[in-house]
């Protein structure tokens, strides 16, 4: 099988070949047909997270095949797998835990530490093959576009968990997104899709463009400074939840800024940064600060369902050969990809 892994930090991932592994037990052998590009995997090709005040997070390691967003088809089973056959067409849940801690017994594999994720700790996407432990981690696609499919593993369940934790609704609540890159994108689809329309925010106007298009309540740009106003003059004194995708100090600042009393900040990207705040004015304003991390097993079942059932509009994607994946990687680092980048097994 062709992999590519990890190296230096930062460096070229390194073209290694070596024998397509046989699956044991309940194992799945699935050939990599689709696998999305994603800013977790800059993280962990660059060897660390940003953790503000000069302060990084080392992560990563040699020899890691990278790729969570997998899309492929069955070519070999174990002797003990079963509710799976060879040709199978899949999309693959990579958020695998222990299946033995108290995280995994309630259900929330995704919160395993370190747990066992494709792509993250053991071997992912950005190869011709990926080994799955069990066919409970695979799930049917309906009838949408390979490359789509493979990016509703991590964007589209990232998205879905975090409009989950946003809770119900009352009439003039208003909820913001954050970013409108890939995973923003998603969230704005499947609030679409869930039956309201969010408020979206970038500093990209092209992004901002896409999103009126596709829906968006309203659009503002981030780097205008009279937007927080505006933001809570539409909202009536302020949203009742943010979703970040960004993860970065001024994105967490412009959030919180634009939250009511009472409101929800819940923080989804992985940018970088530290928060800093006065401790008085998190029980003075009420407000929740809430982190979600991809999504569990569970959800990724409710999110395929609407996905089969044609609910979820289609994000833009751009597909590229697996022999760029380095290429793709410097891309969406430097941010010149719009939507998602997913790569294609030649």
């Amino acid at each position: 099988m062709i992999s590519y892994q990890t190296a230096d930090p930062g460096a070229p991932l390194e073209r290694v070949e070596s024998a397509t592994p046989a699956p044991q037990g309940t194992e799945v052998l699935v050939r990599m047909v689709a696998c999305g590009v994603c800013h977790s995997d800059i993280h962990l090709h660059d060897g660390e997270f940003n953790l503000g005040n000069d302060k990084t997070l080392d992560v990563g390691r040699p020899g890691l095949v990278l790729g969570h967003e997998i899309f492929g088809e069955v070519v070999a089973i174990g002797p003990d797998a079963k509710d799976v056959s060879v040709g199978d067409r899949r999309v693959v849940y990579p958020w695998i835990g222990c299946g033995e801690c108290a995280s995994c017994r309630r259900g929330e594999e995704h919160l395993c530490t370190p747990g066992r994720g494709l792509g993250t700790v053991t071997q992912g996407g950005f190869a011709d093959h990926v080994m799955v432990p069990h066919s409970r981690y695979l799930f049917d696609k309906g009838d949408v576009d390979d490359s789509l499919a493979s990016t509703y593993a991590c964007s589209g369940l990232t998205a879905y968990s975090a409009l989950k934790k946003v809770g119900e609704l009352t009439s003039g609540d208003e909820v913001i997104l954050i970013g409108a890159g890939g995973v923003g994108s998603m969230a704005l689809q499947i609030a679409l899709a869930q039956g309201f329309s969010p408020i979206v925010v970038d500093v990209d106007e092209s992004k901002l463009a896409l999103a009126k298009e596709l829906g968006a309540k309203a659009v503002y740009n981030a780097s205008d400074r009279a937007s927080v106003k505006a933001i809570k003059q539409q909202s009536e004194g302020g949203a009742f939840a943010v979703i970040d995708f960004v993860g970065s100090e001024a994105s967490t600042g412009f959030g919180l800024g634009c939250l009511r009393k009472g409101g929800k900040l819940i923080i989804v990207g992985l940018y970088g940064g530290a928060l800093n705040m006065p401790l008085p004015f998190i029980p003075m304003s009420a407000r929740i600060i809430q982190g979600t991390y991809v999504g569990s097993l569970a959800e990724m079942g409710e999110l395929m369902e609407l996905v089969r059932a044609g609910k979820i509009a289609p994000i833009r994607i751009e597909e590229r050969p697996l022999e760029q994946v380095s290429q793709a990687l410097a891309d969406l680092k430097s941010g010149n990809v719009t939507g998602r980048v997913v790569l294609k097994a030649s």
